[in-house]
């Protein structure tokens, strides 16, 4: 037989089939795949085709449909399967054995799709019917408030469980890195986190050269000072930290089929791909969202502005509430709840006292949202920079990451220049270029729009 128990290590009660997808004969190693899934599919009348998605620049994303006579689109979609192959060498970005257990946790919360089986280089799974977005479909109203009430969802009902509540990376001796350096950056969170997943990248960059070490010297510190800095953020969820996604780009958004008369309560959305999925701050999960409005050709024209974020968050945070409320989480918020318990009170006095306290909530995320601004552009520049040593994409990394890094780096100089302002009364904004790219400087000045 073509199936056999996963090897050791890989998550239990999930198929595993000994077979390799090859971009080289895709469609024969995808036929074989598949055929060894559903064996039945291989001689049951219509064809087997395969619809290639090409807007991620990780991995390689197939959807395998069976075109039985007589069927509808919805009928073939509602039995299609999807194939994601792995990316050359992205072990060393992604621990491939948690983003299973991730997506099996999902799946069982029905917010995301069945999980069928995993391979040698990938997983397979049912296909989500909607519509993949665009980065312009993102700044619709519709969209951006069912996205954030699904994250909102997401937050409140995935529990944090980590691998371990002391420093220890699995994967760690795969890179030849000591664990302990790994996890002495880590804010003194469970094992993993957001702070330890860019402490193993960053760790695992090139340094072959006197230019790549001294880079990585520089982005090492980098991350201990934004650890100092945010890693105390009060956040929401136990200890800070949420189940975040951590790669909500355009291509994760999948808008599900409605009719013409979708008004923007009523749009709904689902999220996709898992790989990055670990415990972080809220903040940096919202802001990796907000940036990626403008899409992979990083356009900060369009980002959302001060008023639009407000409201994102406001539909954020009725979402979370509604649903922290109806879990038995143990991350449970008490900050959200607190109050409601002692001597009863008049109801008008409680429910002022509760909007004075979610405006209070909504400030502070606000505003942590804002510190978080430049962190993403340091997480996918530090990524960019390994993609480019290990992908065989065709995608230029290496500007992607200078472009990724420079907001980091503008987010940095803004904030030393509201510093400067406060102490001398006057800015010190110089040239208006940062790191080579002048454009970086509109990312700023987009944000602070209102």
């Amino acid at each position: 037989m073509a199936t056999s128990n996963a090897p050791a290590g890989r998550p239990l009660n999930l198929r595993y089939v000994p077979l390799l997808y090859n971009s080289a004969e895709s469609d024969q190693s995808a036929s074989r795949l598949i055929f060894t899934l559903f064996p039945e599919w291989e001689h049951a009348e219509g064809k087997l085709e395969f619809v290639r998605f090409t807007e991620g620049i990780t991995n390689t994303l197939i959807k395998a449909v069976k075109r039985r006579p007589g069927y509808t689109e919805e009928q073939i979609d509602e039995e299609a399967v999807l194939l994601r192959a792995y990316g050359n060498g992205t072990e060393v970005l992604i621990d491939r054995d948690r983003e299973t257990i991730s997506h099996s946790l999902l799946s069982q919360l029905n917010l995301a799709p069945p999980l069928l089986a995993r391979f040698q280089n990938g997983l397979l799974y049912r296909f989500i019917r909607g519509r993949v977005c665009k980065p312009e479909d993102l700044r619709r109203e519709n969209v951006w408030r069912g996205v954030a009430r699904r994250l909102g969802e997401w937050h409140a009902r995935l529990p944090i469980v980590f691998e371990s509540e002391e420093p220890h990376i699995p994967s760690a001796s795969k890179l030849n890195i000591s664990e302990p350096a790994i996890n002495g950056n880590t804010s003194g969170k469970g094992i993993p986190n957001l702070w330890s997943v860019m402490q193993k990248w960053v760790l695992a960059l090139p340094a072959t050269t006197d230019q790549e070490r001294t880079r990585k010297n520089v982005l090492q510190k980098e991350l201990k000072r934004s650890v100092m800095e945010l890693g105390g953020t009060l956040g929401l969820g136990k200890n800070g930290l949420v189940y975040g996604h951590c790669d909500l780009l355009c291509g994760n958004v999948i808008v599900h089929p409605q009719p013409s008369t979708t008004t923007p309560q009523s749009t709904t959305v689902s999220f996709i791909d898992y790989e990055y999925a670990t415990p972080c701050p809220a903040a940096f999960d919202l802001a990796n969202h907000f940036a990626e409005w403008g899409g992979l050709s990083c356009d900060y024209s369009v980002l959302p502005t001060r008023s639009v974020r407000r409201s994102f968050l406001r539909e954020y945070l009725d979402s979370y509430t509604h649903h922290i409320t109806q879990t038995s989480s143990p991350h449970v918020s008490t900050r959200l709840q607190n109050g409601e318990k002692g001597a009863a009170r008049q109801a008008g006095e409680r429910q002022e006292r509760e909007e004075m306290r979610r405006k209070e909530l909504e400030q502070r995320l606000f505003d942590e949202v804002d510190r978080f601004r430049g962190i993403p552009g340091l997480y996918w520049g530090v990524w960019a920079l390994i993609q480019k040593t290990i992908s065989q994409i065709d995608f230029d990394y290496g500007s992607y990451a200078e472009l990724r890094l420079g907001e980091y780096w503008a987010s940095r100089r803004e904030e030393q220049d509201e510093r400067n302002k406060r102490d001398t009364g006057h800015h010190t904004r110089e040239n208006g270029v940062v790191n080579g790219h002048r454009e970086v400087l509109e990312r700023e000045r987009r944000w602070a729009t209102e």
